[in-house]
């Protein structure tokens, strides 16, 4: 039996080509589970809400911040 012959740069190309398409996998997977978690966090604190927190001032004698 012969081994299977392969240029080495046919083997380099291949290498090069399977990792970018593993890298464009990775990065398009990351995208859309980011987009999401942002919607999720979209629908879960609407604007109505987040007007209705107190806005917190820092108190120049303790340096401490406050309602």
């Amino acid at each position: 039996m012969s081994p299977f012959l392969m240029s080495p740069l046919v083997k380099w190309t291949l290498v090069l080509v399977g990792g970018t398409v593993i890298v464009h996998w990775v990065v398009r997977e990351a995208r859309r589970i980011n987009e999401e978690l942002d919607r999720v966090k979209r629908a879960t604190v609407k604007a109505s809400e987040r007007r209705s927190y107190p806005t917190l001032r820092r108190d120049p004698d303790s340096g401490e911040y406050r309602a």
